[in-house]
This record gives C-alpha cells, structure tokens and sequence, in this order.
C-alpha cells in the first residue's frame, strides 16, 4: 500500500496483519457502498422534484452523530500518540474549522454538480479526482510520481474530457447545455477541491495530530462534519430556500414520507462512505482513500442505468473504461509499493535478528 509519508509509521504495525486487512475491507466496503447509494439518493431526490441544493449539501453532513455509535464502542488503542507534545486546543480547533468549511463548500459543489448531470455522468467526471489528488500528494504529503501514476493521471484526464466534449449527454429533462458545462465544471472543481481535503487530513494527521488511532480518526469526522453542518444550516437560511421546502415535500412526487426518507438515508449514506474514506486515510494514504473512490465508478453507472435509465452511449463506456484503466494502474502501483515496503521491513528484521545474537 502507499505510504501516508516519508516518516509515517505503518498503521498494520499496530495490529495483527488479518485484523489491519479486515478493517482495511470494511472501510473500502464503506466507501463503495456508500458513496454509490448516496449518489443515486441524491439523484433520486431532484428526479422527484426536489430542489433545494442547500438541502442535498446539508444532508451529505447531517448524519453525523450516528459515528458516536463506534466511537464509544470501539476502544482506543493504548498506544495514542507518537508525540510527546501534543498540538494546543485552539490548533486543533482551527484544524477542524477550516476542513469542515472546505467540506460545505465541496459538498455545495457536488450538490450543483448533480442537479445538472445525470448519476452516470456525474460519477464518471468525478474520477478526475483522482489525478487532482495525484498532484496534491506529490505538493502536499511528499508522494512520489512514478509512471503508473502519471499514466493513471493523464488516462483520466482524457477519461473526464470525453465527457465535456460529449454533444449526446443524457442531462436531466428540461436542461441547457449551458448548464450541463456549468454541472461539469463544478463537479470538476468539486473533484478537486475534494481532493485537496484529503490531502489536507493526511497532512493533519502525519504532522499536527500525531495520534494513530482509530477514535481520533472518528473525531475529525464527526468535528468537521459539524462545522460544515451548520455552515449549511446556515446556507440554506441565508438563501430562503428553507421558505420552499413544504411546498417541496408536498410535491414530491413519491409523496411526502419519501420524501423525509429519500434525505434521510442520502444522510446515512454519505457517514457511511465518509467513515470508509477518512478510515482508508488513517489506515493507508489519502491517495489509496482516492483509488478506492473510483471503484464506485463501476457500480454507480451500472445502477443509474438500471435505476434511472440513464444512456450508456459509446463515449460513456469509452470513458469508463479509461476511468478502469486508470484506477487499475494506481492499484498496481499500490501492490508494488506494498511488496517493496514489506521487503524492506524483512530485511530490518533480519539485521535485528542478526545483531542481537
């Protein structure tokens, strides 16, 4: 696996290796599940005549309170730290204020993003992220370009530009072009500034928090999850789309109960995927976090086009299989990394082994 950064301890140092894998694959089965489901909730919600995109950013956040559930059940480790100087409260405090208002602004995006695209289209443009997180891991969190990763980079850019040159989009009925450019442009900027999120935690973590453990991971979720909650309260007061939501829940065409529902678990959903994203940063890197959101390009497409009907045209297929390619060569960069790491870790142990005799 990538390494969180050039003096980062390997969090599978902590655990038995099945126990480091298992929590590994339940985090990727988090994110996967979970960023699918949101996105077809999410695209299920204006379908039915929601409108409200201080709403649908709302509820990418608002859930959070249920992640106290496994934070009081999951024990914390007894190795805590590995500084002897912990960060001050207020360092801390600034930390989680700036990422929680960086994650309002993000999820606004997506919201915009999504209301202009359809599921299929979105979720494919949002694989750019993974070359914008490329980039900022190199900047950011000192990760090294190798050639699979520059392939994965540009294969994904051409992958993501398909779509912006694509005349036989499927947009929403009753939508512009002007403002399908507009919905690819932001969901662009959103993947970038996502990206940029994930690189900022992993830089939070290595370098300020110093602390690996699985609560501490828990609390920058549920902390900035509360800053960019009432950031979008906020927003969505501000804007007096609060004024429409009745009438919104009225129209809904599922009825009412849907209604409450359909945010209700798009709610759910998102924690969900967050817990697996921010677990996968913990566990492994950022970068690795950003690889395993692409999977999900495999399974939101093919549920949109059994949900929705979305068009599967040639240039959508052709960019998926770009998006595929990319992510395949990222995970095989993975699997070199982790063979050389765990190679290295042989060979320090034999020099211990050896000077102890």
């Amino acid at each position: 696996m990538i390494l969180a950064g050039p003096s980062s301890e390997l969090p599978f140092d902590k655990y038995k290796r099945w126990q480091w894998w298992f929590i590994v694959a339940l985090s990727i089965a988090f994110l996967i599940i979970g960023n699918s489901a949101a996105v077809i909730f999410g695209r299920f919600y204006y379908d039915q005549g929601g409108n409200s995109k201080w709403m649908a950013t709302l509820v990418q956040t608002a859930a959070f309170p249920i992640l106290f559930i496994p934070f009081f059940a999951i024990p914390s480790s007894s190795e805590a730290s590995t500084s002897s100087a912990p960060p001050s409260f207020k360092v801390i405090v600034l930390i989680y204020f700036v990422l929680g208002v960086l994650i309002a602004a993000d999820n606004m995006m997506y919201s915009t993003g999504l209301l202009y695209l359809s599921a299929s289209t979105y979720s494919l443009i949002c694989a750019s992220q993974l070359a914008f997180n490329a980039v900022f891991s190199y900047f950011i969190n000192s990760q090294k370009f190798t050639a699979l990763i520059i392939n994965s980079t540009v294969v994904l850019t051409f992958s993501a530009s398909l779509l912006a040159v694509n005349e036989d989009s499927d947009k929403p009925s009753g939508l512009s072009q002007g403002k399908y450019i507009v919905g690819f442009l932001v969901t662009l900027g959103a993947s970038a500034l996502y990206s940029l999120i994930l690189s900022l935690m992993q830089l939070s973590f290595d370098k300020v928090l110093k602390n690996e453990t699985f609560s501490v991971v828990l609390e920058m979720q549920m902390y900035t999850s509360l800053v960019a909650t009432c950031a979008s309260t906020i927003g969505l007061f501000a804007s007096g789309e609060w004024h429409s939501l009745h009438g919104e829940m009225e129209g809904f065409k599922k009825g009412e109960v849907a209604y409450v529902l359909t945010l209700v678990w798009t709610a759910v959903a998102w924690q969900v995927c967050s817990v697996g994203v921010v677990g996968l940063i913990f566990l492994v890197s950022s970068l690795y976090s950003n690889v395993i959101s692409t999977v999900s390009l495999v399974v939101t497409p093919i549920a949109s086009v059994i949900v929705f009907h979305d068009k599967m045209n040639g240039v959508k297929i052709i960019s998926m299989l770009l998006a595929i390619w990319g992510f395949a060569s990222y995970i095989y960069q993975n699997y070199i990394d982790d063979l050389m790491t765990r190679r290295a870790q042989a060979v320090a142990s034999k020099s211990h082994d050896d000077s102890s005799c």
